[in-house]
């Protein structure tokens, strides 16, 4: 067992593990530490605790210190160096014409290097920008190009649900996400409902994947062939929350509801979409591709789509 603290610092940053070094640390503490970056200022969000030694990435290195009256002076300080760096890279930008959108300054708490984060369509060369903001600041520069969901994270702002957007408020990092969850989720596939304001799919399809994926386990498809105590089917319609079937009998015209405990699956189907759907998940494919995205169809989900010979629309 090894004792930790866990240092975050920025608003829904990664936490970071540190040795508190025989030092004993509350919530909201602020510590000096040492990190790749150099000498930071961060948060203390985890208190002394002990952790198993497989959970901790050795080494783990030791907090230098609690910040004092005298650091946090230097932590204002450094914010108001990041303003001002902030308006004379884009003063710099303008001037050089470079095609580039910045985002966000960071100072590390020694003063040791300035980092620059921006966004661009395409690579740019920076290598003059970088000698300008060097020779003002006379210490280390380093430009980053971010993507646009790393961009909504640090610029924060509301979702369509009207709460804060998750990759702000408490996620440390981004998990992955992919259409097969919205479709599994039951939503629509139109881009406009299932994107967030990054132009992204929305980070909280991962929220509940985990309880759908249990209900499809014990819930037939749509279009599989069951049993009920009644008569024999296709399933036309299927509510994953409540368990609700609509069965399409074999023998009638006349639908049956049941529930899915009641039902014996004969033989199961494939999460398939409809032609509205298959336009629909075009034009997002078609939006991912023209905003420079990255997303990743699961093997699966390509498997649906070429069972319905659909591999056209997403070569």
């Amino acid at each position: 067992m090894t004792e930790i603290i866990g240092i975050r610092f920025k608003k829904g940053g990664k936490v970071y593990y540190f040795s508190p070094n025989n030092q004993k640390f509350s919530l909201n503490d602020k510590a000096i530490v040492e990190t790749a970056r150099g000498v930071e200022c961060g948060d203390v969000v985890i208190e002394n605790r002990f952790v198993e030694d497989s959970a901790i990435v050795p080494p783990l290195k030791d907090v230098i210190r609690k910040a004092s009256d005298a650091d946090m002076i230097i932590v204002e300080k450094n914010k108001q160096k990041e303003k001002e760096a902030f308006s004379i890279c884009e003063d710099k930008i303008a001037f050089r014409k470079l095609n580039m959108h910045l985002v966000d300054v960071e100072c590390t708490f020694d003063n040791n290097k300035i980092l620059f984060y921006f966004t661009a369509e395409n690579r740019v060369d920076f290598r003059e920008l970088v000698k300008d903001l060097a020779s003002i600041f006379k210490t280390r520069i380093e430009l980053r190009q971010i993507g646009v969901r790393d961009e909504a994270k640090i610029l924060g702002g509301l979702g369509i649900c009207g709460r804060e957007f998750c990759c702000r408020g408490y996620m440390g990092e981004f998990q992955p996400v992919s259409i097969k969850m919205a479709k599994e989720q039951g939503l629509s596939l139109n881009p406009t409902k299932i994107s967030g304001t990054c132009g992204r799919l929305m980070c909280c399809l991962k929220n509940e994947q985990s309880a759908y994926e249990e209900l499809l386990k014990i819930t037939p498809k749509v279009g599989a062939f069951v049993k009920t105590p009644e008569c024999r089917g296709y399933v036309e319609e299927v509510n994953l929350i409540t368990g609700r079937l609509k069965i399409n009998p074999e023998k009638s015209d006349v639908p049956v509801y049941v529930n899915r405990d009641d039902v014996k699956v004969i033989k199961d189907s494939e999460i398939k979409l409809n032609r509205d759907e298959i336009n629909a998940l075009k034009l997002l494919l078609w939006r991912i591709n023209a905003i420079g995205g990255a997303f990743f169809l699961t093997v699966s989900y390509l498997n649906i789509i070429r069972q319905q010979t659909l591999v056209s629309c997403v070569n």
